[in-house]
């Protein structure tokens, strides 16, 4: 619980997720006293189990969200500019079959709103014969294909983008804590004023007084919620599975159309992993136990075999499958899929700011708005942070990381043979990055545990001898460390029969 003082925080963030933290790097520039707590490891939850992509949302102009649209496009060009470490170009294909939902015409349509929204901020769009869809992407199903597209876009590393923001606003003097939970929001009378929090390392709990509480928990947020205006959330169930990419062969991105249902999904390149998703069902599922399900693994199988009938995917092809869930704003849409992805932003009661909803593309001008609204109750004059202009911090994660396997070569060992982690990576993530625990290091700062069959298992003993003098463990804490990790990859990454 270090950096808590009896000092009152401005603000108090709940929640260590994309918005969370970005909220708490924008308070923080805009000097505010701010205190961020993250009941696990930051992005441990939705954040980190995304997609990866960051992206104008090309789909949400067939639901005639523009405003979105052009949103998320100006967010995409700027994270390029603050976070090119971290934030990648990614060019997409889109195939065109006969008899498909989007055909020629409307995706030519579609790309060229698409263009003239994004104009001056991105590459320009091309459309493909059938032959030269091919020619992109050799293991396409040829049978009714009728041409293609090429537009772009931007893929990320979901987990660090999230930890980078964490380490700006503690950079500009925010306190900055993960692994402490809170029990309860502190009251005065009606107003929130503070919460209890409570580490769960060490188990020691302190009051944290703040004048304003912005609750970003995300899908945990109705267990914070004061009063039913609040409670506005519902949560959808992504899942997504990671399989061989030379079983998949693609070359780029695909955006393709699930010949089961007809949504919109994405085929992703992931070293030499293709992610396959995503799914989008509405759930009650608990955020801690939320796993896939083999439905959910055999519906994306069934999507993307229709696509590469040469691979003819099975089960045993899915090296990972994992799920999140999407906190939004609640709608008695009976399909997810047509939900706003925009953000709701209510004060209860009490007076915490609750955001539910939101993009991981669009976090940062939400958490701009969310401040304006904290500036607003602490009756300061708004006044904008260049969040849009400051670069976030992990540029030099390569050159510290080879000036660290310099410094000892035995740093410079792979982990796993075929995979670019070494410890020296370890090491980076808790010197630099805040890691405290193996799930923290081993499926957030690297995707070890998303790349391996074992999710990691065989090598938590030895990645937990690197750490552990920097951490302080004793043997027995390093053992309960690495149950701990077993426990949470066993969660994590588990195909329930259902």
């Amino acid at each position: 619980m270090t950096g808590l003082s009896g000092d009152k925080f401005d603000l108090l963030v709940i929640g260590g997720g994309i918005t969370g933290c970005g909220v708490a790097r924008d308070a923080a520039m805009r000097c505010l006293n701010v205190a961020l707590v993250e009941r696990d490891d930051f992005a441990s939850g939705t954040s980190g189990r995304s997609s990866r992509l960051i992206h104008g949302g090309i789909r949400y102009l067939e639901q005639g969200q523009l405003h979105l649209v052009h949103e998320s496009i100006r967010e995409r060009q700027t994270l390029l500019r603050i976070a090119p470490h971290l934030v990648k170009p990614l060019a997409f294909t889109w195939p065109i079959y006969r008899g498909a939902r989007v055909g020629k015409v409307k995706l030519s349509a579609g790309l060229l709103v698409y263009q003239l929204m994004a104009v001056g901020r991105s590459r320009k769009h091309s459309t493909l014969s059938a032959a030269e869809t091919l020619e992109r992407e050799p293991s396409l199903n040829s049978v009714g294909l009728t041409g293609g597209a090429v537009y772009y876009d931007a893929s990320t590393d979901d987990a660090r983008l999230t930890v980078a923001n964490a380490i700006a606003a503690r950079e500009l003097g925010a306190t900055v804590l993960s692994h402490t939970r809170v029990s309860e929001i502190i009251r005065d009378g009606a107003k929130a004023v503070g919460a209890v929090a409570r580490s769960q390392h060490s188990g020691e709990s302190r009051e944290i007084r703040a004048r304003v509480v912005v609750n970003a928990t995300g899908v945990w947020q109705n267990a914070f919620d004061s009063d039913e205006r609040a409670r506005r959330l519902r949560g959808s169930k992504g899942v997504h599975i990671g399989v061989p990419r030379e079983r998949v062969a693609n070359r780029d991105a695909l955006t393709l159309i699930s010949a089961v249902d007809g949504r919109v999904m994405f085929c992703l390149p992931a070293g030499s992993q293709a992610i396959i998703g995503t799914t989008d069902t509405w759930t009650d599922e608990s955020p801690e136990t939320v796993h896939a399900s083999a439905s959910d693994v055999e519906y994306l199988l069934r999507s993307a075999n229709a696509y590469f009938p040469r691979a003819q995917l099975t089960p045993d092809d899915v090296v990972s499958a994992w799920a999140g869930i999407r906190p939004l704003a609640s709608d008695k849409a009976a399909n997810p899929g047509a939900v706003s992805r925009e953000h709701s932003i209510v004060t209860d009661s009490s007076g915490v700011i609750n955001v539910t909803g939101g993009k991981l593309t669009t976090y940062r001008s939400m958490a701009a708005e969310i401040v304006d609204r904290v500036q607003e109750a602490l009756g300061r004059e708004k006044k904008a942070a260049a969040t849009d202009s400051v670069e976030l911090p992990g540029a030099d994660r390569p050159k510290e990381i080879a000036r660290l396997q310099q410094g000892d070569p035995a740093l410079s060992k792979p982990l796993v043979e075929g995979l670019p982690y070494t410890g020296a990576h370890l090491v980076y993530g808790v010197s630099r990055e805040m890691a405290q625990d193996l799930s923290d290091l081993l499926i957030r700062r690297t995707h070890l545990a998303f790349e391996t069959r074992d999710h990691g298992r065989n090598v938590a003993s030895r990645a937990a001898d690197i750490v552990a003098p920097l951490l302080g463990w004793n043997d027995q804490v390093k053992r309960a460390r690495i149950r701990e990790f077993e426990e949470d990859v066993a969660h994590m990454f588990a195909i329930s029969k259902a």
